[in-house]
């Protein structure tokens, strides 16, 4: 049936409203936004779980895979704040600041892999799980962990970051710590 009057042809609009309302069923939207939160928990599931994959993997990484990670985020440390960003401060910075801090080191971290510099990549994905940690509490426990596992490296992780800084033209020296509220013994919290 070919149609002649426009008013009869339903327009992209109302075609939105069709199928929203259809999904949407007689629970006025609920659906909808049950659909959403369960979308954002397993989101944030699946950071507690990267997270988690990172600690696991450390912790049963040989001592210098464990001191070799301990340098590039000791590098990454001093790189960041000689951008102007004070990481080891990251628990007090405002919200908004911590989440495009996370989504600009979630695409540098992805540009170094595709590039092949998995070190660097790693290194500096503690400081993503870091800063996806400020933002969602659950995340902070194995955060926690892979800092007491850097904290704890040995003494070839300091030569190895101040190798790393040298290389990259930094003049600060990396220093052994982690970001206020991820010690793992700081009671303040991420």
């Amino acid at each position: 049936m070919i149609h002649t009057n426009a008013d009869a042809i339903p327009t992209a609009e109302r075609l939105n409203r069709l199928c929203l309302g259809r999904l949407r069923g007689s629970d006025g939207g609920q659906g909808a936004t049950m659909f959403n939160t369960w979308q954002q928990e397993k989101a944030k599931a699946a950071l507690v779980g990267d997270a988690q994959a990172v600690a696991d993997r450390l912790a049963l990484a040989k001592p210098h895979i464990v001191d070799s990670f301990a340098a590039t985020v000791w590098f990454w440390t001093v790189s960041l704040q000689a951008e102007g960003q004070d990481v080891l401060a990251i628990a007090s910075w405002p919200h908004a600041v911590v989440d495009r801090f996370a989504a600009k080191t979630q695409t540098r971290s992805a540009s170094l892999r595709k590039t092949r510099h998995y070190d660097l990549s790693d290194g500096l994905a503690v400081w993503l799980h870091t800063a996806r940690a400020v933002t969602e509490p659950r995340i902070l426990p194995p955060v926690r962990a892979i800092w007491q596992m850097i904290l704890s490296a040995g003494p070839n992780a300091e030569d190895m970051a101040r190798n790393l800084v040298a290389e990259a033209g930094l003049s600060a020296q990396p220093v052994r710590q982690a970001p206020a509220g991820f010690a793992p013994d700081d009671p303040t919290g991420g």
